[in-house]
């Protein structure tokens, strides 16, 4: 692989096909304010190891924190954001660059918390954000804690310390769910808007983040270092922001957003929608390989086998999606939402939503505590208990999940 491969320009070029940023006349029209809001200001990034959350902490060092505490509970991560903040010479990096590898539920984080006096920015990034992490019961009921009830705890310890502007990343899975991270997520929603009247609370619905640790697109930069082949499903579209968008959403939202508003990039599903399988063929070519489609991971696996220094071709996979909680498109809101799309040039924003009251999510927790606790529970019986508060979940079971394919 050519060791100058530009990724940013590849992204760029073949993925959001955007010369600039789809913010960037809201970043100059909003400079002064956002300036005013973060300047000398004090932050607290949660989750700020990941692609999203390294994003949004780039956004906010192209202004002049005072200080910037990121928790995490990936210590390597950590280390390498470090690396990467202070390598650059595009960002004010404050003296006071904190890190802590610990997870924001355990009690050492409350003690740091309200050591550290009051922030005035928070954002929680921390979350499960994979379909193919919704297995089984215990894999569900992970998710749940990390995405939900955690999250409560954090809304309850931020109402102490109460900060400026605090948002919590969501996605577009959300809207209208199919599996279960989306209605963790819609679950979550509903959270935060019940504390929006005590907290100044924003949330942002995702696009895919192109390249984002974890991703499809990602593993193929993993699997070209591996000279392993390329697997993509062919029937899955989905929109595409670059990782430096993701943070800039972020960043708007946070700092711009009013409490309880949820935002989402302006996309167009004609024009901004694109293939895994469209990601990887463009990828290949572009390193200089023609895409050898094979007929079965097994023979894409022994094609993989003979590649060599000198290989002009790369295997690859291509197949209909099968796999449970899978929807063919996205989509950022549903027909009952009311929106603005005239307040910014290049986000939507979720006005009112239909949510729950305190009182109905204290419920639904009670029933997820008990099925948790039960040793007869099971995936299907977590999803009814899901589907019952949420009437549009309709989560689509396949019997096989992302796990089972290469």
């Amino acid at each position: 692989m050519n060791k100058l491969f530009d990724l940013e320009r590849f992204i760029s070029k073949y993925v959001t096909q955007r010369e600039e940023s789809l913010f960037k006349n809201d970043l100059d029209r909003f400079d002064d304010v956002l300036r005013s809001r973060i300047d000398s200001k004090k932050a607290l990034v949660i989750g700020g190891a990941g692609t999203i959350g390294s994003s949004f902490i780039k956004a906010l060092l192209k202004f002049n924190l005072k200080s910037i505490y990121v928790v995490d509970t990936n210590e390597n991560g950590l280390t390498e954001l470090v690396r990467d903040l202070r390598s650059r010479n595009d960002l004010n990096v404050p003296d006071e660059l904190i890190t802590y590898p610990m997870n924001f539920s355990d009690p050492v984080f409350e003690k740091m918390f309200l050591a550290s006096g009051t922030f005035d920015i928070v954002a929680n990034f921390a979350a499960h954000k994979h379909v193919r992490s919704e297995k089984d019961h215990y894999s569900i009921e992970a998710m749940i804690q990390n995405n939900v009830l955690k999250a409560k705890g954090l809304l309850d310890l931020l109402i102490e310390r109460p900060p400026s502007h605090f948002f919590c990343v969501s996605t577009d899975k959300a809207a209208n769910p199919v599996n279960v991270m989306g209605a963790s997520k819609k679950l979550m929603e509903d959270l935060i808007l019940a504390y929006s009247d005590n907290l100044n609370i924003t949330t942002a619905r995702f696009a895919n983040v192109a390249f984002s640790n974890g991703s499809l697109p990602f593993g193929f930069m993993e699997r070209i270092a591996k000279r392993q082949p390329f697997s993509s499903p062919l029937n899955i579209k989905r929109y595409f922001v670059s990782p430096e968008e993701s943070g800039q959403i972020c960043l708007l939202a946070c700092i711009l957003g009013e409490s309880g508003q949820i935002f989402f990039p302006k996309l167009d599903y004609e024009k901004h929608m694109k293939t895994f399988s469209s990601i990887a063929e463009d990828l290949l070519k572009e390193l200089g390989f023609e895409v050898y489609r094979c007929a079965s991971e097994a023979e894409a696996k022994l094609e993989a086998s003979k590649l060599s220094s000198t290989s002009d071709h790369y295997p690859v996979y291509f197949f209909e999606s099968n796999t449970s909680g899978e929807k063919s498109f996205e989509e950022f809101y549903t027909e009952d939402e009311k929106l603005d799309m005239d307040s910014f040039s290049g986000l939507g924003v979720i006005l009112e939503t239909p949510t729950k009251s305190k009182k109905e999510l204290m419920e639904i927790f009670h029933k997820l505590d008990n099925a948790f606790q039960s040793k007869l529970t099971d995936k299907a019986a977590i999803v009814d208990i899901l589907r019952a508060y949420l009437p549009n979940f309709d989560h689509i079971e396949k019997g096989r999940n992302l796990d089972q394919g290469m």
